[in-house]
């Protein structure tokens, strides 16, 4: 760890607040104004919808600007939708909220970078590390993001309009935050001997896999963490446990990274990308058990913890899979699918929960995670006849 990687990891933090707030309360407020129950959760994926449509646009700005520029201009749009938002749920209008969140999207497909990032400003030896470090800031998020829309609940006279203008004023402070990182822009040669085709990048079996991994993980964890809200709500739980769940959610999703990358080390990535899909089907089958606060706490614990382990893991093995010359477009590639999984299961989280209940909701879950499990075998064949070698 030196100065920048702590810099960025106080990054993550700050932009985990941001997104674990949206999360707690864009479901909710949008329960509250939406004109049918089940399009509660269409805020929820409008940020994501944002995110997958800002990916192009993100890496050609990484690309003209480098990454602290992009990272700056995405703080300020992320301050403004922040502002957008509070205004529309004081208006009580449910589609100018929906727009603010598609808006947050930009800030959020940049910030899904930092991971990247942070193997670019360690050693080469240490990339792994690096990576699950800086992801280990999500922990602050997981504090402070439930908290803070707890605590600004009753702001206003319409519940969580406090929390959106709260996420203006961290928007800021993430702001000076990036002005005291010094990236490491390299001139990335652009030729064709050194750039291959992204098609031909997309082909090889490392990157389906990682991207895979990397999507289903993060589209599966927004499909349960986005309903529970709503099902604990149904449930007749009160918002403070529905904190405490998130809460621990998070901590479960970034606590990990303190030794992810130590144990990726030790194990291989490999292993840890099983054990990680083997926690996701556990939590769902205590989910399946039962519907008492243990349970979801319990559930939503060894999700996170599940999805750190695929997705340090999956961002780690995405590594080998392209030369420097195409960082850019293999990244932005990588979140795309990274985002329209997870807008596909904001959407789908939303309707199942008000329409088909939890218990649906967390069988639906087992089959994105039994295509993770047939990825990873597959990978092994591959590797064991030669055909997934790294760069």
């Amino acid at each position: 760890m030196n100065k920048n990687l702590w810099f960025l990891t106080l990054a993550q933090g700050l932009y985990l607040t941001n997104n674990v707030t949206f999360i707690a309360i864009n479901g909710l407020v949008g329960f509250a104004l939406a004109p049918a129950s089940w399009m509660a959760t269409l805020p929820v994926m409008g940020y994501v919808v944002g995110s997958a449509l800002a990916t192009t646009i993100v890496a050609r700005i990484q690309k003209q600007l480098g990454r602290q520029r992009s990272f700056q201009i995405a703080l300020i749009v992320a301050f403004f939708a922040s502002l957008l938002c509070a205004y529309a749920t004081l208006e009580k209008h449910f589609w100018l909220l929906n727009l603010g969140t598609v808006i947050a999207g930009f800030y959020n497909a940049n910030a899904q970078l930092y991971r990247f990032a942070a193997a670019e400003l360690a050693d080469k030896t240490a990339k792994e590390k690096a990576i699950s470090w800086v992801l280990a800031g999500g922990i602050l998020g997981a504090v402070l993001g439930p908290n803070l829309a707890n605590w600004t609940r009753d702001w206003f006279m319409q519940p969580f309009a406090g929390a959106y203008i709260t996420l203006a004023g961290v928007s800021v402070i993430a702001l000076w935050v990036i002005t005291q990182i010094q990236f490491q822009e390299k001139v990335l040669a652009q030729n064709s001997s050194e750039s291959r085709p992204l098609s031909e990048i997309m082909r090889q079996p490392l990157f389906i896999v990682c991207t895979l991994t990397a999507a289903l993980a993060y589209g599966v964890m927004n499909l349960l963490m986005a309903a529970t809200p709503l099902a604990m709500e149904v449930c007749g739980f009160s918002f403070d446990k529905t904190v405490w769940v998130l809460e621990w959610h998070v901590i479960g999703m970034f606590a990990p990274g303190f030794f992810t990358g130590t144990l990726i080390k030790r194990i291989g990535v490999m292993w840890v990308l099983r054990i990680g899909a083997a926690l996701n089907l556990i939590c769902v089958m205590i989910a399946l058990s039962g519907v008492s606060f243990t349970h979801f706490l319990i559930a939503l614990f060894l999700l996170g913890v599940g999805w750190n382990f695929l997705f340090t893991s999956s961002t780690a093995l995405a590594l080998e899979s392209y030369r420097p010359a195409e960082r850019d477009k293999a990244q932005g590639a990588i979140n795309f699918f990274v985002f329209l999984a997870t807008a596909l299961s904001a959407l789908s989280s939303g309707v199942l929960v008000t329409t088909q209940g939890w218990t649906l909701l967390n069988l639906g879950s087992i089959i994105p995670m039994s295509v993770i499990v047939l990825a990873l075998i597959w990978l092994g064949i591959q590797r064991k006849q030669g055909k997934a070698q790294p760069l």
